[in-house]
C-alpha cells in the first residue's frame, strides 16, 4: 500500500511539474503575438526583417544538446532536472519583464533582439529538462507486473495536450489583448506568470518525482561520449537526420503571410488570434486522437501522412492568395481562421509520434542529451527554413506592399515539402516489433 501511494504521489507531482511547465511554454505564443505587432507597428520593420528576427532569436535552441549533457552530468544540490527548470524559467521572466519596462520608453531593434535571445535561452533550458523527465519516465516500467511500461505514449500525449491548451488560451487571449492592452502590458503579464511558475518549481523536490536513478554521476566528457555512441546507432542517426531535413528544406513564409493578412487583407488581430486558437485546438485534438487511436500505427506512416497534408494545405494557400476561394463565396476571414490556423500548426503534428519513437530508441542514462539533440536539430531546421523563406520571398519578388509573387512562392514551398518523402525509409517502420525482438 505504501509503494502504491508513493507511486501515485510521484505521478501526481510529475504531472503538476510537467503540466504547468508545458502549459506555460505553450502560452509563449501570447507574448510573441505582441512581439509581431510591436515590430510591425512600433518599430516599422519589413516582412523579411521580421522573419529574420523570429528565426535568429531561436539560435539558443540549437545548443540544446549542451544543456542536455549538463543536466545529465551535473547535479545541483542532488538534483539534475528541477534546478535547470528553475533557472530557465527565471531567465524568461527577467527577459519579458525587462522588455515590458523598456518598450514604453523606447527600445532599439538590437536591444529587443538580445532580450528575446535571453528569453529563448531560458525556454530552451526548460524544454530540455522537461523533455528529459518525459523520456526518463516513459522508459520506466510501472510497479505492476502485468502493466505495460509507460513508454506507450501516455505521458507524451499528456504534455502535448498541456502545451496545446496553453497555446489555445495564449492565442485566444492574445488576439483580444492586442486591441485592449498595450504590447508592454502583454509582455509584463507573461513575465509575472513566469515568476509564479518559478516559485512553484522551487517548492517541488526532485526526489518526489521518482525518476530513475543513474548508476553514478558521470562527468561531462563521459556523458558526451555516451551521446555520440547513441547517435552512431543507425536507427537514431538516420531518423533524426531525416526529420530535421524534412523541416529544413521547406522555405517558411510565416512573416510574409503575417504581413499579407494584416497589411494587405487588413485582418483584425482578434481574427488572427482565433485562427491560432483553431490551430492550437487542432493540436490538442491531435494529441487526444493519437493517444487513443494512433499509437499502434508505425511512426513512419503517420509522419509521411502529415508531410503530404502540409503540401496540400500549401497548395490551398496558393489558391487562397490567388482569390479562388473568394470567387466561390468563401470570405477571406473564414479561410484565415480555419485553414491558415491549421496549416500553421500542421508541421508540429509529426513531432508527437517522433518523440514517442525517440523515447523507444533512446538508450538509458542519456535521455536528456539525446532528446535535447533531437529538439536542437528541429530548432536548427526551423532556422534554416526561415532563412530559406526570406530568400524565396526575395526570389518571387514579395515585399511589404507587393504580394503578386506569393502564390508562386507557396507552390514552390509545397514542392519542397514533398521532397523528403523520397527518403522516408530512414525512419524505422515498426518500433514495437523491433523492441520485442531485442527483448
Amino acid at each position: 500500500m505504501v509503494s502504491v501511494s508513493n507511486g501515485s504521489e510521484s505521478e501526481r507531482n510529475r504531472k503538476v511539474l510537467l503540466g504547468i511547465g508545458f502549459w506555460v511554454q505553450g502560452l509563449r505564443c501570447f507574448p510573441w503575438m505582441g512581439v509581431n505587432f510591436f515590430l510591425k507597428d512600433g518599430l516599422r520593420v519589413d516582412p523579411s526583417t521580421l522573419q529574420i528576427l523570429q528565426n535568429s532569436t531561436n539560435l539558443p535552441m540549437v545548443a540544446k544538446p549542451f544543456y542536455g549533457i549538463l543536466s545529465d552530468s551535473f547535479y545541483i544540490f542532488g538534483q539534475h532536472r528541477i534546478p535547470y527548470i528553475a533557472l530557465g524559467v527565471f531567465l524568461q521572466a527577467v527577459s519579458w519583464i525587462t522588455i515590458a519596462l523598456f518598450a514604453k520608453s523606447g527600445i532599439s531593434f538590437l536591444s529587443i533582439t538580445i532580450y528575446l535571445l535571453l528569453g529563448n535561452l531560458g525556454a530552451s533550458i526548460v524544454e530540455v529538462a522537461n523533455d528529459a523527465i518525459v523520456a526518463e519516465t516513459g522508459k520506466q516500467p510501472t510497479s505492476s507486473k502485468n502493466s505495460k511500461p509507460s513508454s506507450s505514449g501516455e505521458l507524451q500525449s499528456f504534455v502535448w495536450m498541456a502545451s496545446s491548451i496553453g497555446g489555445v488560451l495564449g492565442n485566444l487571449i492574445g488576439g483580444i489583448a492586442i486591441d485592449q492592452f498595450s504590447t508592454q502590458a502583454i509582455f509584463l503579464m507573461y513575465g509575472i506568470l513566469l515568476s509564479l511558475q518559478f516559485l512553484i518549481t522551487l517548492f517541488i523536490r526532485e526526489s518526489s518525482l521518482d525518476l530513475p536513478k543513474s548508476p553514478s554521476h558521470v562527468g561531462f566528457r563521459k556523458q558526451f561520449s555516451e551521446l555520440l555512441v547513441a547517435l552512431r546507432k543507425p536507427e537514431i542517426c538516420y531518423s533524426i537526420l531525416w526529420f530535421a531535413i524534412s523541416y529544413a528544406v521547406i522555405p517558411a513564409l510565416t512573416g510574409t503571410m503575417f504581413f499579407y493578412q494584416t497589411q494587405h487583407l487588413e485582418i483584425e488581430s482578434s481574427l488572427l488570434g482565433m485562427s491560432k486558437v483553431f490551430g492550437q485546438a487542432a493540436m490538442l485534438l491531435w494529441g487526444v486522437i493519437y493517444n487513443r487511436h494512433l499509437k499502434s500505427i508505425p511512426p513512419r506512416k503517420l509522419i509521411t501522412a502529415v508531410q503530404v497534408s502540409m503540401a496540400m494545405f500549401m497548395i490551398s494557400d496558393a489558391l487562397f492568395v490567388k482569390g479562388v476561394y473568394r470567387t466561390i463565396g468563401i470570405p477571406d476571414t473564414i479561410y484565415v481562421v480555419f485553414f491558415s490556423g491549421l496549416l500553421e500548426v500542421l508541421c508540429f503534428f509529426k513531432i508527437l509520434p517522433f518523440t514517442v519513437l525517440m523515447a523507444h530508441l533512446c538508450p538509458p542514462g542519456c535521455e536528456g542529451s539525446v532528446m535535447a539533440f533531437v529538439m536542437s536539430a528541429i530548432a536548427l531546421a526551423f532556422i534554416v527554413s526561415g532563412y530559406l523563406g526570406v530568400a524565396l520571398a526575395s526570389y518571387v519578388g514579395v515585399t511589404g506592399n507587393d504580394f503578386s509573387g506569393l502564390p508562386r512562392g507557396l507552390l514552390i514551398q509545397a514542392a519542397c515539402t514533398l521532397l523528403p518523402l523520397f527518403w522516408s525509409s530512414c525512419i524505422p517502420g515498426d518500433v514495437k516489433s523491433k523492441s520485442k525482438k531485442e527483448n
